[in-house]
Formats: C-alpha cells, sequence, structure tokens
C-alpha cells in the first residue's frame, strides 16, 4: 500500500472537456482560426497549454504566449465550471483520506484555478497539498510541479518516494513521476488512453474510478481471517478427494492390466522371479498408473480449482494490467534453474539423498522408466494436476485463512509432506514457494504452471544418470546455481514487491 498519493486533475479527477476546449476555441478564433470540432482539440488536456499551441498549431513562442492569455480570458471566470467530477470521485477521496492516506493534487493547470475547481466541487478538504503551475509560466512541466508537490507534502522530513503514486491520465504524469523517481498509475477513463500510457511505461494502469479506488486500497481491506469449519474443508475436501480418486484409478488399471493377463497397451505390468511369481511392477507400468490418476485426479478438482482460480485473477488483476517485460520471465527462469539445479545439488553433496531408503525407493522407481514416458509423467501430468491443488485450490483457500505470506509458507509444506520423504519433502516445499511467487508476481496461474513442468522437465533429465550430469555435482557448482537463483529474485524483487 502507498501512503502518499498525487493526483493529475484534468481527466483523472475532472472532466474538463467542454471548459477547456471551448476555451482554445475561443483562443484560436483570435488568430482567424476556427475550429468548430470540440474532438479534435482534446490533445490541449493535460500537456502545458503553451506547448500545445505551438505543437498543435505551429505558433512561435509569442502567439503562443498570447493564445494562452486569451484562453484565460474566457477560463477564468466561464470555462472553469465547465467541468464536472468523474462519478465516484468524492466517495473514493473521502475513503483514502479514512484509511490515513495523505492526498495532494500535481496538475499543469495554475495552482489559482486548480484551488477555485477543487472549492467548486467541495473537494479541496480532502488535500493536504495542492501545486500547480504560476500565471508567469513557470513551473509547467509535470515534473517540476511532481517535485514541488513532494517538497510540500514531505516537509522537512526526508521524501519517501517508494510509498508515494503519481496518478494521471497522460503520459506527461507517467514521465513526471518517473522524473522523481516514484511509481505511476495511468488511468484510462481520461484523455490519454490505454496504447498511450503503455508507451509511457506507466507501472500500473487501471480503467474506471472504481478500479482506482480498488486499486489504492489494496492491503488496507478488513478481510475476515481465521480459522472456521467452511474454510478448512474447501480446501480439505478437494485434497482428499483428488488422493482417493487418483488412488482408485491407479486401481482400475491393475484390476484392467489382470484382466489383460498382466499387460496394458502391450507393457508388461510386473515384474516376475524364477518361479514366475509377480514380485513387483515395471517402471512403465507405475508410469502408466500415474498418468491415469493424475488425469483423473485433476478431472475431479478441476472445477473446484477452476472457481478459485477465477475469484484470484479478479481480485489480483489490478496488479497485473500492465504487461510484464520480457526480461521478467528471464529473470524468473533463471530463479527457477537456479533452484532446481543448485537444491538438486545440495541434497546429494549433504548425503540426503543417500541416507533416505523411502527417497532411494522412490527414485529406482521414477528412473526405471523410459525417459519419454517418465517426462509424461513429471512434466505434464504432474505439474498439471498438483497445481490444480496445490496453487489453485489449497494456496488460495489458505489466503482466507492467512496473510501472504503465511498461506504461501503452509500451501508449500502441504506440497512438501505430500511427496512422503524428507528429501522431496525439502525440495517441494522450495520449490513450492517459488511456484506461488511466479503465480503472485505474474498474476497468471499459468506461470506456475509452465514453471513446474520447466522444472519438473530439467530435474528428470538430470536424475537421469544415462545423462551422466552427475559429472557436474560440485560445491562450487551448486553454490553458482543458487546464487543465481538468488540475483533473479532479487532483481525481479526491486522491480515490484509481491509479498
Amino acid at each position: 500500500m502507498k501512503k502518499y498519493l498525487l493526483f493529475d486533475l484534468d481527466g483523472t479527477l475532472t472532466d474538463p472537456k467542454e471548459g477547456i476546449c471551448t476555451c482554445v476555441q475561443y483562443a484560436l478564433a483570435s488568430f482567424g482560426i476556427q475550429e468548430p470540432d470540440l474532438d479534435k482539440l482534446e490533445p490541449f488536456i493535460g500537456p502545458p497549454l503553451k506547448e500545445s499551441f505551438m505543437h498543435f498549431y505551429d505558433m512561435n513562442e509569442e502567439q503562443a504566449q498570447a493564445a494562452v492569455e486569451k484562453y484565460r480570458e474566457r477560463f477564468r471566470d466561464t470555462g472553469i465550471f465547465e467541468n464536472r467530477l468523474y462519478d465516484g470521485i468524492p466517495q473514493m477521496l473521502r475513503t483514502l483520506n479514512s484509511k490515513g492516506m495523505f492526498l495532494a493534487v500535481a496538475s499543469s493547470k495554475p495552482t489559482v484555478f486548480v484551488e477555485r475547481i477543487l472549492e467548486h466541487f467541495g473537494i479541496r478538504s480532502y488535500f493536504k497539498v495542492v501545486v500547480g503551475s504560476e500565471l508567469d509560466g513557470t513551473r509547467t512541466e509535470k515534473n517540476e510541479v511532481v517535485e514541488e508537490a513532494l517538497r510540500q507534502l514531505f516537509g522537512d522530513a526526508p521524501v519517501e518516494k517508494k510509498k508515494v503514486y503519481m496518478i494521471g491520465d497522460r503520459r506527461f504524469d507517467i514521465e513526471g513521476a518517473k522524473a522523481q523517481g516514484v511509481d505511476s498509475v495511468g488511468v484510462t477513463y481520461g484523455y490519454g488512453g490505454m496504447e498511450e500510457l503503455r508507451e509511457a511505461r506507466a507501472d500500473y494502469i487501471v480503467r474506471s474510478v472504481e478500479e482506482l479506488q480498488r486499486f489504492l486500497l489494496r492491503g488496507t481491506e478488513d478481510t475476515a481471517r481465521g480459522m472456521n469449519f467452511q474454510k478448512i474443508w474447501q480446501f480439505a475436501y478437494p485434497f482428499l478427494m483428488f488422493l482417493i480418486v487418483r488412488s482408485l484409478a491407479v486401481y482400475v488399471v491393475r484390476l484392467l492390466g489382470d484382466v489383460f493377463g498382466g499387460s496394458l497397451a502391450g507393457i508388461p505390468l510386473y515384474v516376475y522371479d524364477e518361479t514366475g511369481a509377480p514380485v513387483s511392477y515395471t517402471g512403465n507400468a507405475v508410469a502408466i498408473m500415474q498418468i491415469v490418476g493424475f488425469a483423473a485426479g485433476g478431472a475431479f478438482i478441476w472445477k473446484s480449482a477452476k472457481a478459485l482460480i477465477a475469484r484470484a485473477a479478479e481480485e489480483s488483476k489490478l496488479l497485473h494490467i500492465k504487461r510484464e517485460p520480457a526480461k521478467n520471465y528471464v529473470l524468473l527462469a533463471g530463479a527457477a534453474l537456479g533452484a532446481m539445479f543448485g537444491l538438486n545439488m545440495l541434497l546429494e553433496l549433504t548425503g540426503l539423498t543417500d541416507n533416505s531408503a523411502v527417497y532411494q525407493q522412490v527414485s529406482e522407481s521414477q528412473y526405471s522408466v523410459s525417459i519419454w514416458l517418465g517426462l509424461i509423467v513429471y512434466a505434464v501430468a504432474a505439474p498439471l494436476a498438483e497445481e490444480l491443488l496445490f496453487r489453485g485450490i489449497i494456496y488460495n483457500s489458505l489466503k482466507g485463512l492467512f496473510k501472504p505470506v503465511a498461506a504461501m509458507l503452509a500451501a508449500a509444506a502441504f506440497f512438501g509432506v505430500y511427496h512422503g520423504n524428507s528429501v522431496q519433502g525439502i525440495y517441494g516445499f522450495l520449490m513450492g514457494c517459488l511456484f506461488i511467487y511466479a503465480y503472485e508476481y505474474f498474476g497468471d496461474f499459468r506461470a506456475a504452471v509452465a514453471l513446474h513442468a520447466v522444472v519438473n522437465f530439467f530435474s528428470y533429465l538430470l536424475g537421469n544418470t544415462a545423462l551422466g550430469v552427475s559429472a557436474f555435482v560440485s560445491w562450487p557448482v551448486c553454490v553458482l546455481f543458487l546464487a543465481l537463483c538468488a540475483v533473479c529474485l532479487f532483481l525481479l524483487n526491486r522491480q515490484k514487491k509481491i509479498f
């Protein structure tokens, strides 16, 4: 949550089209320029007037200044009130004030006009600071306005730029914010539009006053948290049913195999001893059972998971309206591969893999299968089903019981315990935290699924001794991969804090 909010005026708090465009029309007429279409004059809303006259009508500096004076001639007493508040603005300002936020206006319009407009609409009292340009033509650049607003807002105290949003509808607002090192929120209901705000690289973009209020208030909601049977059952029931349905599906595969003479799709199910008695399942048979089990379990929980994922997406979409740059996906991939290789090596170098009999049995089963069948199990079936269960249902449900960090740790702990042995439990817990981080950072459930699939793909290849990667396992290489993970996460976190 940001505590200090700087608002642009025109196109953000008020819709000034009629007043501004009519006054521009009046000023142009004094130069013999007839512009009957007010829509063509919308670009004058937001930027400094003098620069706009020079840019759009090729006026020199002297002419532009004269046009500004002519504009003000009408605006001072008439155009200033040809204006209206956007629906929901007073209610939003009142709510923001009640949450202890400090509000300011940072506009390119002259301060004297800004003050009159705010008083006219009865919203002046919500703002601690009001800063605009000067009538003599100074402080017209938006970065200068933002700078002065910050100076007045913080007084003699250090400026806490990380706690500030600049909110506006035009690229000038975004550029002014960037020049002063504060985050920006673009609003598309004004006069800039989505394309202009994206090109200006607004940190966040919202599409309505309602969305703006929800965005600015995130983290302040009085969310009812705490344990109750209904909330626990919301994830406990799907978890239990996933395990039951998965087990039943595996059992059905076994029965079908026995019906067809101990084989399925031409793949033998059993390993026999010298007497011809079955002693264990073949690796490929286990893989087929797992594929069917994951598919059945995932299908059973699909509807519940889809509903929770959709609800979570609706609640968090304001954080992710802007497109993440490609480099962030590269950083996430680097963090994932660094963690996967580093943790696998760490578990082996510390001897944990050798000292866990259960892990050894699981590992033997995993790699006694054709590599392609193994990849289908661990890089396709498992990520899809497990993400639906652990991130889609369990994590999203736990967010209703605990704060986000606690929910992440609890969901990751579930994921670790689910693997049934200490080695995979530690690995599963840490990777589970990373999958949740990806989910929250990109605001997209598919990011967690894709990351899980990529990690499992390379992890399976790493564990396949036929590839000979064990020769690279050493402490320097381990530290190098873990450092890669840490650096990538650090760089991601610098751009956007999730927890």
